[in-house]
Parts: C-alpha cells; structure tokens; sequence
C-alpha cells in the first residue's frame, strides 16, 4: 500500500497518515483491529503477570484503539495499573496513572493527557510501553532482527524509552501497527537517535 518516495520525510508521514485513514474507513479494518488485539490478548495472557503497570496512547487520528484491552487487564487483578504520557516542554514524556473515567487536558498537540498537579494519580515508571507506529521497518544486525518506529516526528518516544531504559534494562517497548505500514530501506531507514522496539505488534502476531 505504501509509495517510494524521496528524501521528503513530513510528505511520507503525510501520505501514511492519508493511507491509515483509508484503511481505517475500509471493508478489512475491523477484521483486521479484531486481529491485531487477540494478538495483544494472546501477549497479556502469557506475559502480563510479570507486569505491574503498562503505559498506554490515547488514540488519535485513526490509532488503534487499546483502551478496553488494557482496562480490561488491569481489572484482572490487584495493583496492576495504566498510565498516560504528558508531554513535557523539554520534549521528553512523563507518564501518570490513568483510570477510566479521569478529566483529561488537552496538549498542544491537541492529545488528551492526565493532569500532573492531580495528586491522586503520581507519576509512574512503567514496566511496558505501547507506542503508535505511523510506519515501521526492520534491520539485521549481526545476526538479530530489530524493528524501528517511524513516529510523527517530535522525538519524543526516543528522547523518553533513552533515558528510561538506562534506569529500567527490562523495560518492554511495544510497537503498536499495521503491516501494510512496513517501510523498506528506499522509504526510510532508522538513524543513529532512533530508539529500536522491543517487540511489534500487528495484525499478523507479536514481532520479536
């Protein structure tokens, strides 16, 4: 589904988003949303006992939408907790406790955030990180497969999972997509400051 393009990274973030909005408005979307959430249902079953708080993304501009998922497990048992980023000026994210129901503020990018003076939900460091791919690839390097994400373009996953995984090693980053999103070397190739997924997560399974 995806064009080759230039050296224009804002035209094929453009074009992506064009494409997902189509995709999300078509006949396959919804089969294809079923699938990609068994997938997380099947990774949660497996995994999520081992983890105590998941950061989520409020969706927009035709995301998939894991909220039910996700509060879904955290009611299946004690302790478990869900957070949201707040995007601070310096481009780097926080994330604070979120539950269902919670008075949420704009950014200023128009993303619906927990409010950080609420003393009632605290900052938290969380044990895996759900993050929105507009596009996606893979490498080989020395003999092991990573997959990147291609983002809107802040930088601001990259600056936080940096710094965060300096402090948490075992942090899970997820990358949330299609497969039709997959870009080859000509589209785009990750740079030295982009930060690899640990695991991706598409219609198709749990890519590792």
């Amino acid at each position: 589904m995806v064009d080759m393009h230039g050296n224009s990274l804002k035209t094929l973030r453009l074009d992506l988003l064009e494409q997902r909005k189509a995709f999300a408005s078509g006949q396959s979307y919804l089969e294809v949303q079923d699938s990609l959430i068994a997938k997380l249902n099947a990774f949660l079953a497996n995994e999520g006992s081992s983890l105590h708080s998941i950061a989520l993304y409020w969706p927009i501009q035709q995301e998939i939408d894991l909220r039910p998922t996700l509060l879904a497990w955290s009611h299946n048992a004690p302790n478990r907790k869900l957070a949201l980023p707040v995007a601070r000026p310096d481009k780097h994210l926080d994330f604070y406790e979120w539950l269902d129901g919670d008075v949420l503020i704009p950014s200023k990018h128009g993303v619906p955030e927990p409010n950080p003076q609420n003393s009632f939900r605290p900052a938290i460091n969380p044990d895996c990180i759900l993050i929105p791919c507009v596009g996606w690839s893979n490498s080989n390097i020395n003999g092991k497969t990573h997959y990147w994400r291609l983002g809107y373009g802040g930088g601001y996953f990259d600056r936080t999972l940096a710094q965060l995984r300096k402090t948490n090693p075992n942090l899970i980053c997820i990358g949330v997509g299609f497969d039709w999103q997959k870009l080859d070397d000509a589209q785009w190739a990750a740079q030295t400051h982009d930060e690899p997924l640990d695991l991706l997560l598409t219609e198709s399974g749990l890519l590792r």
